[in-house]
């Protein structure tokens, strides 16, 4: 990690870090608020902010959130496939998935000013360590691989392979032109747990 950078998790505590950031971007990709992965992701309006802050107050979105110094400059969103069922390519993704992932990362979003500076590898192993703090388990995600193509990193929403590969995913199999479904088993970590707590099977 750049000495420079810290990561936090989204909650009630940093919403308004992740909504002052949100906001330096005009709501990030067209007004999304980092909502449409999630269920009523479909709805397209003024409401998104609320409807994010919502769920960030009732515990069911998360991130971690990258910054430099007190300023949010990134993040990096994750979840169950129950909190985040709408990813893109879904129908050529069921034809060929076996069993849903614990964890699904599903979105990057990195201030205009730090791109290129590694601020998404700094998210991806927040959400990483925040996951196994939360038991762990099977963590898919669905970057794209630009390495044929010319792409601006302001639209590898949901980051580049090399990435994913450079912490310990595998590519499981193709998901249309450019996207890759990449998966890595996360051990549980007992680490900010009491001893007595029971490790999970």
């Amino acid at each position: 990690m750049d000495p420079s950078f810290s990561v936090k998790y989204l909650d009630p505590t940093t919403w308004a870090d992740f909504a002052l950031l949100v906001e330096r971007h005009g709501g990030v990709w067209g007004g999304c608020w980092c909502l449409g992965f999630h269920p009523e992701g479909a709805q397209k309006g003024a409401h998104r902010r609320a409807a994010k802050e919502t769920r960030v107050r009732d515990r069911s979105a998360h991130a971690s959130l990258v910054y430099d110094g007190d300023l949010c400059v990134g993040w990096c969103q994750f979840g169950s496939p129950v909190e985040l069922p709408r990813i893109k390519l879904r129908r050529i993704y069921q034809q060929g998935a076996e069993r849903l992932p614990d964890w699904r990362i599903t979105c990057f979003f990195v201030d205009r000013q730090y791109r290129g500076k590694g601020v998404s590898g700094v998210a991806l192993s927040g959400a990483l360590e925040e996951i196994a703090r939360q038991g762990g388990g099977l963590v898919e995600s669905y970057p794209e691989d630009p390495s044929h193509r010319s792409v601006s990193s302001s639209f590898l929403y949901n980051g580049s392979i090399s990435i994913f590969e450079r912490q310990g995913f595998s590519r499981v199999r193709q998901i249309g032109k450019n996207h890759w479904v990449v998966a890595k088993v996360v051990p549980e970590s007992l680490q900010d747990k009491p001893p007595s707590s029971p490790r999970k099977g």
